[in-house]
C-alpha cells in the first residue's frame, strides 16, 4: 500500500485507507506516518471531514505516552524538607530509556506483506532501467536557431538518450558504429581517410519498433542536435510553399550543425515519382533530392534519418550515394529489449514479483508498442478490480499474463507484406537481411 501511495502521490483515497491501516496497528512510528499522510490530504481538501477524524485519532495516539516515572508526591503544608522532597526530572524523560526500535527485526516482519518488484537474475545492461524518463522531470531542451523560418511545430532537442538506453539489437548498434560514430569519434582517421561529415541512412521494419527512439538515441550518441518535422508541418496546398518549408527545415538543420534530421515517413514525402499523378509531390521529392545534394548549402554535419514502414514505395533516387545510402532493419524486439522495455513501461506503476524473463520470453514477435499495450492492460485490469473490492492492490504477474494473451503481434501483418514484396519484387540486394530474418523466423 505504501508503493501506491509512492506511485500516486495525490491519491487521497489511498492515502486515507493507508492511513486508517496505520491507525489500527497503533504505535508511535506508524501514528506519526499516518498524520504525514493526512495532512497531505489536508493540503489538498482542507474540509474533508474523514481526513479530520483520522488526524485526531492519530494526534490523540501519538500524544499519549506512557509515563516512566512515578508522579511528584505533594509536599505536606509544613512546606518541603530535604528528606522527604522526590526531585521531579527536569527534562521529563525517564532516566532509564527504552530500547531503540528494531527496524531488522520490522523488516523481517514485513517481508511477506509486499514483495520485491521485479524478480529473477539481474540482465546486465537494463538495471536500472534503461531508456525510462521521470514523468516530473522537465522536457529535453528546446531551442530555435537565429534567422531560420520558424515551422510550426518543428524543434531542435539535445537529446539525452544514447545507444546505451536502447535494449538489444547489437547487430544495428554495430552498423550505426561503423556508419556514423566511428569516423566522428576518431577526428585525425576521418581526414586522413577523406570521411565526410554527411549522409544519410533509412530506417525501415514494423510499425511500432522504436525507429524514432533509436533516431534520437543516435543523435544522443553524438552529442548532435535533433530535428524533425511532420509532413503536416511540410506540406501544404498552395504551389510552392511546400518546397519552402522542405527548404526552410533543411537550412535549420544547418545553422545547427552537428545536427540529425530526423524525416519519418519518408515514404509518403518521397514517393516513388513514377506512381505519383501529382505534379506537387513530384516537385516536393526533386526539392528533397536537391537540398539532400546540399547544392546551393553545404550539409557538412547535417546526418538525415529517414524511416518508414514501406521502404519499397520510396523513390529509387533517394537511396543513391550521398542521400540515404545507407539502409538499415529495425526488427521486433530481441529478448533482451523485451525485458528492458517491460522494465520501463512498468517501473513506474505499483507492482510485485514481477519476473521480467519469463514475461520476455511469453513475448515473442511482439513490437515495442506492442509491449506497452500490455502493461496498460494490466493496470487498466487491476484498477477495475480495485473498485470492485475497494482495495488498491499492486500489479501481478498474474495481471500481465492476462493482459498478453489479449494481445496479439501487430508486426506479424507486417512481416507477411514484406515476404510477397521480397519474393516477388525486384531483388537488388537491397532486402538481403529482410529475406534472412523471414527464413529464420520460418516467414518464407
Amino acid at each position: 500500500m505504501r508503493r501506491a501511495v509512492q506511485a500516486t502521490p495525490h491519491d487521497a483515497e489511498l492515502r486515507l485507507h493507508l492511513s486508517g491501516l496505520l491507525i489500527d496497528a497503533g504505535g508511535p512510528l506508524l501514528l506519526s506516518e499516518a498524520v504525514g499522510h493526512l495532512a497531505a490530504v489536508l493540503q489538498l481538501s482542507p474540509g474533508d471531514e474523514r481526513a479530520r477524524t483520522l488526524m485526531t485519532q492519530a494526534l490523540g495516539g501519538v500524544v499519549e505516552a506512557p509515563q516512566d516515572f512515578a508522579p511528584t508526591p505533594v509536599p505536606p503544608s509544613g512546606g518541603p524538607t530535604a528528606e522527604t522532597t522526590t526531585p521531579v526530572p527536569s527534562d521529563l524523560t525517564p532516566a532509564h530509556p527504552g530500547p531503540t526500535f528494531d527496524w531488522s527485526r520490522a523488516e523481517a516482519e514485513l517481508a511477506d506483506v509486499v514483495g520485491p518488484q521485479f524478480t529473477g537474475p539481474a540482465i546486465p545492461g537494463i538495471q536500472p532501467p534503461a531508456g525510462y524518463r521521470d514523468p516530473a522531470l522537465p522536457p529535453a531542451e528546446v531551442r530555435t536557431t537565429e534567422g531560420s523560418k520558424q515551422l510550426s511545430v518543428s524543434s531542435l532537442q539535445r537529446p539525452t538518450i544514447t545507444l546505451a538506453d536502447v535494449g538489444g539489437l547489437q547487430q544495428v548498434k554495430d552498423r550505426l558504429n561503423a556508419a556514423f560514430l566511428a569516423p566522428l569519434r576518431n577526428p585525425d582517421l576521418r581526414k586522413l581517410y577523406g570521411k565526410s561529415l554527411r549522409g544519410g541512412m533509412l530506417l525501415y521494419g514494423p510499425p511500432g519498433c522504436g525507429k524514432t527512439f533509436l533516431a534520437k538515441a543516435i543523435a544522443g550518441e553524438m552529442g548532435a542536435s535533433f530535428l524533425t518535422a511532420g509532413l503536416s508541418e511540410i506540406l501544404e496546398m498552395w504551389m510552392g510553399q511546400s518546397e519552402r518549408n522542405l527548404h526552410s527545415l533543411f537550412e535549420e538543420a544547418r545553422q545547427a550543425a552537428p545536427c540529425v534530421l530526423f524525416l519519418d515517413e519518408i515514404d509518403a514525402l518521397g514517393a516513388k515519382r513514377s506512381l505519383s499523378r501529382s505534379p506537387v509531390m513530384r516537385n516536393v521529392v526533386n526539392q528533397l533530392l536537391s537540398e539532400m545534394d546540399g547544392v546551393r548549402s553545404a550539409n557538412e554535419g547535417v546526418y538525415i534519418i529517414a524511416a518508414t514502414n514501406q521502404p519499397w514505395d520510396v523513390d529509387p533516387a533517394l537511396r543513391r550515394p550521398g542521400r540515404l545510402d545507407r539502409t538499415l532493419l529495425v526488427l521486433p524486439p530481441d529478448n533482451q529489449a523485451r525485458e528492458a522495455i517491460y522494465r520501463t513501461h512498468l517501473a513506474s506503476r505499483p507492482i510485485e514479483n514481477i519476473n521480467l524473463a519469463e514475461l520476455a520470453a511469453a513475448s515473442e514477435g511482439l513490437s515495442g508498442a506492442d509491449i506497452a499495450y500490455v502493461c496498460e492492460l494490466a493496470a487498466e485490469g487491476v484498477i477495475l478490480d480495485s473498485l470492485r473490492s475497494g482495495t488498491a492492490r499492486l500489479i501481478r504477474m498474474t495481471d500481465l499474463a492476462a493482459a498478453r494473451a489479449q494481445v496479439a503481434p501487430s508486426t506479424a501483418a507486417w512481416l507477411d507484406s514484406a515476404r510477397n514484396v521480397v519474393a516477388y519484387g525486384q531483388d537488388d540486394g537491397t532486402f538481403a537481411e529482410l529475406k534472412a530474418y523471414l527464413k529464420k523466423s520460418k516467414r518464407w
